[in-house]
């Protein structure tokens, strides 16, 4: 916040923001004939689209004051955009300015009562949001002055020519040093003591606390060669303290963090052990050392799966830098430390550099071999540091100067407690990977020597680059696709099909640190209607050539903190807007897709994640030569899409390192990762999964397992692959069996443990293995007989015929017993439930080949009168097609016996069970169990042993809080305390996905600084669950090869006979027969919404298309109801397929309607009230009508300017969408 004052005496309070799209309107509205005279004619749009940095400066009331645009090159086509540098050094060649260093002005508007301050806080928060910044142009024609506000910041320098046209143009540079200049560092004294004590109170009070008073004067006193205090001052006031010291517990780092890639921050030695004493490599040592444990013990861990484009690099330190003078001696003897070379990936599944690895082996467990360094230490650290938040931005400034300190160290180092959010200093050191063994409640960051060197240089690659390109990439795992690009980019500058290839390269004291290769996007058609990237760009206003592929990106880490300069280069350079990066889901193999494979990127988090779009299912026969073209309907590979563009190349991310754990693989686990992930201005370095088997989507044997269980239709195979969470997520896997909340971990198999701050639990509920009664079918007893009591749970050993299929790894294994043991063939199966899963199972099992007489469906007695499918008319489908199947059903039978009694057997070969009549036995090849759900055991104990709070099931608050604020948990494995009085109302009532979304909006306030703060709720509105609205959805193969699908509302589950009962039911449309596997029925409620759909086919549907029909107005749907009472629709399949009805399957349907609503609740004309309004004065009856208030209505809207406004977004939501919707016609094609 910053105060200005205008020469008449007003006062405005200001801050700075970046520019958004909503700004525009008022920055035009700034825009006078003086400012089109400077800057010439500009599309206020297209110019915010290619620049790099847009700032708008707003007053207490946001409204808009001051705007400035700055790009990274020339306006006024003075200079080529990449060649700009030539033409400013002929003009003063003393001129130190660098692509990296300088920004040029575009744009300039302010309200002009206060333009002078605005412009002058403006460039002040440009110079602070950009450190490296040095110089700002502003190039205007030679017979323009500058006006009275631009002068006072810019003075002019020299003319240069224009490129197309005879005319001088002016250049003018403002100076860093003039607005936000350098801090100056000095050794610190201890009459600096009060200048910086009150910065230090501002933010911690425990030091004062625990050392004393003078503690600070105390450590400034004690400056030896080892220990040194600096401050940073501004006119003689210290505004900044930095403690270091060259002692470091080097040996304590070499236990818990993986150093072989920094040579353990030592100095070589003759002495040192890099190699395993079995002639292994030290790369293969090195390499396998985070993992080795993980593999000798039950607990996996994955923090990476193939098609990650992370990297874990490696680089050996071969020498040392000696004492230096300056910053030139530095450049000269960078050789001798730039042994630098990116990390052989032998082991695919390595940590990555900012995932770090989070699980920890016991003491007893053995441990993989560590190099041993004799070397003198080669780094110092920093004990404490602190600065004043008006200067943080200069942070950088202390690093040149503590170096000097210490000639003989390499690397700077730091530790953070995970919780610590990521500061300006921060963001310039890398942060290194800890052993899987690590407990340490520290983040470990360094800085190299190297990075201080400002002369780093991107310019596109050379034939000469070639050797120094193979050094850098030596021991990637792709080297040998990098340097063939490399060479095609030399030999041809396309690639073979003729798409331009364009490779670059960093150059740091004319060595290479850094090799991009990118291409033209020739599938951007494909792009645009498959993924979201219109969140980020104005596509129209992109060229089709300023698309471009990133196919290889690699840095030294030494220079990481310049990789967002890099990508900014290769835009400038290869004259692009745009990059896409994408990741392709492994193979099971575990090798590459040789046809997509792309380099690992070092550069992922400086790209934002594109969420992938929802497609409709085109009937391309029905739409023919109106479907969409091959380029938006085609089916390549599934793949997660990565972007940047120039306005983010500026754009700062928040990093979160807090160490956010999930317990179980669920579809609300999934989901609360997915939001997580894809919150593009975050980056959350601390995920991690503990899941049974991982991650799901692995298409273990293409789809066949998905016909086992029913599927609520919340992730798909290639769901999965679109968001590509393996890139983000560190994997255990394993059974999450203790949690200590006073050490905050959770013990995983029993033996390994995972440091958690914040522990989400949703290991929702599992089908458990039946406990047998134990009755004696020989003394002929029925269930009457057996006493009623507590649930037991059966702990022998599981039989290994016995299956309880829970996810699509069960189904995997149960698919291949089947097929090993002949089943198909011979051998009776039992299938024990009565869940919509035994009959997705038996249709599987049929698919197999296994005959329906073999296979025997037993149903206990039921727990409701509400049964699975609650529809008379598919049920008695179903049943009769179990029937014709042979399958024969037993129903209200309890599992008595397996084997006859028999304690712990193998194998079942039969099973008893009593009925309300008489008991009866099977023979058993295999056993299906599906009883009700529960929670599993050893999840139970885990949340029993920890004093959570459990009745049931696990008990939460409506925030997801459980009784301990750092746990909090969501989907099936929880309940809604007592105090809510709402029993009957669970996660389990709505859907799953919602739920995940809704736990991670509530965690995004602890993390996101640019959300509002959470208003707690009035204290009579607190005791209330929250209800969520998004469809529950149910769907499967059933026997007789009926596609089943039921969509509803979210609700207490209740019987279809009593819902159509009630009075305000609505009414239902039904078309086809169910026996015949033509049923469609929908349900629509008394206020004229879709409420319920219910499919069942003998031919596959456009599942996703009818789930977007949930919710929609029956008149959006064609006046539904009229032309079915009017016997115009017989089969609502078919009708769902009419061109029509594509615009109301677009992900972006629901827009249009916001915008529509939007337009009517607003109030277009003067003296007049909006339809909104006027409707709500026709209910409260404040309007006598002489005619119906439907009439009335129409008649007003039509008669307004509504009727026009809505007509307009209707035909540009069409033309939009076009590529999406090229069966409607518009106004511009007819």
């Amino acid at each position: 916040m910053s105060i200005l004052t205008s020469p008449r005496g007003k006062v405005e309070v200001v801050h700075c923001r970046r520019t958004e799209s909503q700004d525009i309107f008022c920055i035009k509205n700034l825009i006078r004939k003086f400012t089109q005279k400077l800057f010439g004619r500009l599309n206020i749009i297209y110019l915010l689209e290619k620049a790099n940095l847009a700032i708008t400066l707003c007053n207490d009331k946001e409204e808009i004051m001051a705007h400035a645009t700055f790009v990274d090159y020339p306006n006024w086509n003075v200079a080529n955009q990449e060649d700009w540098l030539s033409v400013f050094w002929e003009l003063d060649k003393e001129l130190q300015c660098t692509p990296l260093n300088t920004l040029f002005m575009h744009l300039f508007v302010a309200v002009d009562e206060y333009s002078t301050g605005c412009c002058k806080e403006i460039i002040r928060s440009v110079f602070k949001a950009v450190p490296e910044l040095h110089f700002i142009f502003l190039i205007v024609p030679t017979y323009m002055s500058l006006g009275s506000t631009l002068i006072t910041v810019f003075d002019q320098m020299g003319n240069i020519p224009n490129l197309t046209f005879d005319e001088d143009f002016a250049v003018h540079v403002c100076y860093r040093h003039s607005h936000y200049p350098q801090l100056h560092i000095r050794k610190a004294r201890v009459e600096d003591h009060d200048d910086l004590m009150p910065i230090f109170m501002q933010h911690d009070t425990i030091l004062r606390a625990t050392y004393g008073e003078y503690f600070l004067a105390e450590l400034i006193e004690a400056q030896d060669k080892e220990n040194h205090a600096v401050v940073c001052e501004v006119e003689g006031v210290a505004v900044g303290f930095m403690s270091v010291c060259s002692r470091v517990n080097m040996e304590l780092l070499h236990q818990c963090f993986d150093l072989g890639p920094f040579h353990g921050f030592c100095d070589p030695h003759p002495d040192d052990v890099l190699e395993q004493p079995q002639d292994l490599s030290f790369q293969e040592s090195q390499d396998t050392s985070p993992m080795h444990s993980r593999q000798e013990s039950q607990l996996t861990l994955m923090s990476q799966e193939l098609g990650t484009p992370e990297i874990k690099e490696r680089y050996s330190i071969q020498g040392t830098i000696a004492e230096e003078s300056s910053m030139e001696e530095l450049a000269t003897r960078l050789g001798s430390v730039m042994e630098t070379r990116l990390s052989n990936l032998e082991d695919i599944k390595s940590s990555r550099l900012s995932h770090v690895s989070v699980a920890s082996s016991q003491p007893g467990d053995t441990t993989p071999f560590r190099p041993i360094y004799r070397g003198a230490s080669s780094a110092f650290c920093i004990q404490l540091f602190c600065i004043d938040e008006k200067y943080e931005a200069r942070s950088l400034d202390f690093m040149k100067f503590v170096f000097s300190l210490f000639p003989d160290k390499n690397f700077c180092l730091v530790s953070l407690p995970h919780l610590t959010p990521e500061f300006v200093l921060i963001q310039n050191f890398v942060k290194v990977v800890p052993f899987n063994n690590c407990t340490l409640d520290q983040d470990l960051y360094f800085f190299h020597r190297s990075g201080l060197l400002k002369k780093i240089t991107i310019r596109l690659a050379t034939l000469l680059d070639t050797s120094g390109v193979e050094y850098l990439v030596n021991n990637l795992k792709l080297n040998k696709c990098i340097l063939e690009d490399l060479k095609q980019y030399n030999d041809a500058h396309r690639d073979p099909d003729g798409t331009p290839l364009q490779a670059f390269v960093a150059e740091v004291a004319e060595q290479v640190v850094g090799i991009a290769v990118i291409r033209d996007e020739m599938d951007i058609e494909y792009i645009r209607s498959h993924y979201n990237i219109e969140d980020f760009i104005y596509f129209s206003h992109h060229q089709r050539e300023e698309h471009a592929h990133l196919f290889h990106f690699a840095i030294n880490p030494i220079f990481q903190h310049y990789t967002k300069f890099f990508l900014k280069e290769i835009f400038r350079l290869g004259r692009k807007s745009c990059l896409y990066y994408p990741i392709y889901p492994a193979s099971r193999d575990g090798k590459f897709q040789s046809s997509y494979a792309h380099s690992l990127t070092s550069a992922l988090h400086y790209l934002v994640p594109v969420r992938p779009r929802r497609q409709i299912v085109y009937p391309l026969e029905k739409l023919g030569i109106n479907a969409p073209s091959k380029e938006v309907s085609k089916e390549p590979m599934s793949y997660a899409l990565y972007h940047t563009n120039r306005k983010l190349t500026l754009e700062p991310k928040i990093t979160v390192n807090a160490r956010i754990v999930v317990v179980g693989a669920s579809n609300v686990g999934i989901s609360f990762l997915e939001t997580l992930v894809f919150c593009a201005h975050l980056k959350f370095s601390n995920l991690t999964l503990i899941s049974t088997h991982g991650l799901p989507g692995k298409k273990l044997l293409g789809s066949e397992q998905r016909k086992f269980l029913a599927s609520d239709q919340s992730y798909t195979d290639k769901d999965h692959a679109l968001m590509s969470l393996c890139s983000w997520v560190n994997v255990v896997v394993g059974r999450m069996t203790a949690i200590d909340r006073a050490a905050k971990h959770v013990v995983v198999s029993q033996e390994d443990i995972v440091l958690y701050d914040h522990l989400i639990l949703c290991t929702g509920q599992q089908y458990q293995v039946p406990c047998p009664t134990g009755a004696d079918i020989s003394q002929h007893l029925t269930t009457r007989d057996i006493p009623e009591g507590r649930k037991q749970r059966y702990t022998g050993q599981v039989p290994r015929n016995h299956f309880t299929l829970n996810d699509e790894e069960d189904c995997l294994k149960a698919q291949i017993w089947i097929r090993n043991h002949s089943i198909a063939t011979e051998g009776n199966v039992i299938v024990y439930g009565n869940t919509i899963d035994t009959y997705t199972t038996i249709e599987m099992l049929l698919h197999l080949g296994v005959r329906g007489v073999n296979i025997h469906l037993v149903q206990p007695p039921p727990t409701s009168s509400i049964t699975c499918i609650n529809n008379y008319s598919v049920e008695k489908a179903v049943e009769s097609a179990l029937q014709a199947a042979g399958v024969t059903i037993y129903e209200d039978a309890l599992l008595a016996q397996w084997n006859d009694g028999e304690q712990d057997p193998d194998s079942i070969l039969s099973a008893s069970f009593t009925t309300f009549t008489k008991p009866f036995k099977l023979q058993c090849s295999v056993f299906f169990s599906f009883c009700e759900k529960n929670v599993d055991y050893e999840t139970f104990k885990a949340l029993n042993d920890a004093c959570l709070v459990y009745d049931g099931r696990l008990v939460i608050d409506t925030n997801f809080h459980t009784n301990d604020i750092a746990i909090r948990a969501a989907g099936s494995l929880t309940k809604f305390s007592n105090k809510y009085y709402s029993s009957q109302w669970s996660h389990s009532n709505f859907s799953s996905k919602e739920v995940g979304f809704q736990l991670a909006a509530a965690m995004l306030c602890l993390f996101d600084p640019t959300l509002e703060p959470v208003i707690e709720p009035p204290a009579d509105l607190d005791r209330l669950i929250p209800m969520y609205k998004g469809a529950k959805i149910q769907g499967g193969i059933l026997p007789g090869s009926y596609h089943y699908l039921h969509i509803s509302k979210p609700g207490i589950p209740t019987l279809l006979e009593v819902q159509m009962a009630q009075t305000d039911y609505g009414e239902e449309i039904i078309t086809g027969k169910a026996k015949k596997g033509t049923y469609f029925r929908i349900h629509i409620n008394n206020y004229k919404m879709v409420e319920t759909i219910t499919c069942l086919s003998k031919e596959p549907f456009p599942t996703s298309n009818y789930i977007r029909l949930f919710g929609q107005h029956e008149q959006a749907l064609n006046n539904l109801c009229a032309r079915f009472d009017d016997k115009m629709i017989t089969d609502l399949y078919s009708y769902f397929t009419e061109p029509w009805c594509m615009a109301l399957f677009h992900d972006r349907f629901i827009d249009l309607r916001k915008e529509l609503r939007q337009v009517l609740t607003s109030m277009k004309e003067e003296e007049s009230s909006s339809m909104e309004q006027l409707a709500c004065q026709l209910v409260d009856e404040e309007i006598s009508l002489n005619e119906k208030p439907k009439a009335y209505l129409k008649k007003v809207f039509e008669e307004s300017i509504y009727k026009s406004l809505v007509e307009r977004s209707i035909l540009d939501y069409l033309q939009y969408n076009h590529y999406h919707l090229p069966m409607y016609a518009w106004p511009g094609i007819i």
